[in-house]
């Protein structure tokens, strides 16, 4: 159906792109991966015509094309569902559905509301979403929103719909939704272009997968004939060994205790332990209450009752500046808004938490800011052109751990960690956990929260499981499984040992 060949992209001399081939085939699930940076979203940027091609071929049908606007893709039936969803929160689900090819009187510009209502459940209805259709969009959970983008593909009559990182913000039960909706439309005879982080999905899912690294094309694997392990070696070069980095770290005393924190609608008497050395996840399905937790440990959010003590002293928090003289950090869940100034430098953002490190009684000290910078900047393995490189250039990998290094220079005690790796792929995620390792065996408390059952498996020493604003279970290394944390997530007994 569609096929690439020699695709080439450079931008400013920067090469990109360097003899890419991609195809995909009919009523096909297609998986693109690649490491951040690999060039992926480039390929599709160029398949839907955001982006111009240097060199190579692209045919739709056998057909040469070159297309000059995501509107000539669209009117081949190609269309793309980003990572960012293009929902306008306070129009309708209708009239989302229909935004840019409303139903009208002739020309008289008069909208046919009840028709293009009628239309917009009939669509969803086939795509197992019912739904008000009047209801604002804004008002829904970001599973039914992704499933209104696809219905908008549907409705221009899209024979290929690519989706970048589709699952990234949904919830188990959502991502089976949006699965079983991929799988009837694929029925159907539709394509997609997959592209994802989560191998799990992949393997789950897809029919063939095409790996990228570095801008080059490696090879396209059908699923089937195919591992995980020589997937990650295509992906990076390289043999990962264990996902996991093994842990040498001391567990010692308690560092951080909580107890009966509440946030009224979000929280509720909340009550653990966290100890030096020690990395306590908390799990469980988004709206579960993780994120709030911590945001009021933290002081972001003001709680309703609760105690907080650091080593055994109790402690009154009510800002984030209070929790960073504490000696607490936070690497907050969405690194983009909350975690960095995306068009300041590397320098500048790092220096958000740390200007006392690189000062002199107040005054910026050229050559210890540009030291302790430095220093950061290789211990974690940043990748970049130098400090002054803008943290909106780089690949979502290394953000995270401009994010972290921020947090790092200010050397705290406990480290908060929400959802460390979301977007960034598996040989960054490696290091991420390598650094959380080095930090565990440092002494530091880290409280991790995160919605990869894999990953709380592989790095928690115990687990905190929360359902609905609640505590419901408690799973030590040894007996942990992603079976009894989903028991616990989705409402099971509370057994709790704390």
């Amino acid at each position: 159906m569609i096929e690439m060949t020699g695709i080439d992209k450079a931008f400013n001399g920067n090469v990109v792109l360097k003899g890419v081939n991609f195809s995909l085939e009919d009523g096909e699930i297609h998986a693109l991966m690649g490491e951040n940076g690999a060039g992926k979203s480039t390929l599709m940027k160029i398949l839907t015509g955001i982006y111009e091609r240097d060199a190579g071929v692209i045919k739709v049908n056998g057909q040469e094309v070159n297309f000059k606007s995501p509107k000539e893709a669209e009117a081949l039936g190609i269309t793309v569902i980003h990572q960012e969803l293009n929902i306008l929160p306070d129009l309708s689900v209708a009239e989302n559905l229909f935004l840019g090819n409303e139903q009208t009187l002739g020309r008289t510009g008069i909208l046919k509301t009840k028709e293009m209502n009628k239309e917009a459940s009939r669509i969803l209805s086939q795509l197992g979403l019912d739904i008000d259709v009047k209801t604002p969009a804004g008002q829904l959970s970001v599973g039914k929103q992704q499933i209104i983008e696809i219905a908008k593909a549907i409705e221009t009559k899209a024979k290929v719909i690519i989706m970048d990182e589709p699952t990234a913000a949904l919830t188990d039960r959502e991502i089976q939704t949006l699965f079983k909706t991929i799988h009837k439309l694929q029925e159907q005879g539709v394509s997609f272009v997959y592209i994802s982080h989560r191998m799990e999905e992949i393997f789950a899912i897809c029919n063939r997968i095409t790996i990228l690294r570095d801008g080059q094309y490696v090879g396209v694997r059908v699923i089937k004939e195919t591992t995980f392990d020589e997937i990650v070696k295509m992906m990076v070069g390289r043999e990962l060994g264990e996902r996991f980095p093994e842990r040498h770290a001391e567990i010692g005393d308690v560092k951080l205790e909580v107890k009966g924190l509440t946030r009224e609608g979000y929280c509720e008497d909340i009550n653990f332990k966290l100890r030096k050395g020690e990395v306590l996840a908390i799990a469980g399905l988004m709206g579960a209450g993780r994120t709030e937790v911590a945001q009021a440990i933290f002081g972001y959010r003001k709680m309703a009752k609760g105690e907080i003590f650091i080593d055994g002293k109790k402690v009154k928090i009510t800002n984030p500046l209070h929790a960073k003289k504490h000696g607490i950090g936070y690497v907050t869940e969405d690194r983009k808004s909350e975690g960095l100034v995306v068009d300041f430098s590397i320098k500048d953002n790092v220096l958000l938490t740390n200007l006392d490190k690189a000062s002199n009684m107040g005054i910026i000290n050229r050559t210890k800011e540009k030291s302790f910078v430095s220093d950061l900047i290789k211990k974690l393995g940043v990748r970049t052109s130098g400090p002054m490189q803008t943290a909106k250039s780089l690949s979502g990998g290394n953000q995270q751990k401009v994010v972290i290094a921020k947090w790092l220079g200010d050397e705290p005690k406990i480290l908060i960690l929400d959802e460390p790796t979301r977007g960034v792929d598996i040989g960054a995620k490696k290091e991420i956990y390598q650094i959380i390792n080095n930090l565990a065996e440092q002494g530091v408390a880290i409280l991790m929260i995160s919605s990869e059952l894999p990953e709380v498996i592989g790095m928690a020493d115990r687990v905190l499981v929360m359902h609905e604003g609640k505590i419901t279970g408690e799973v030590t290394k040894e007996n942990m499984t992603q079976e009894k944390i989903m028991y616990y997530a989705t409402g099971g007994d509370k057994v709790v040992q704390i």
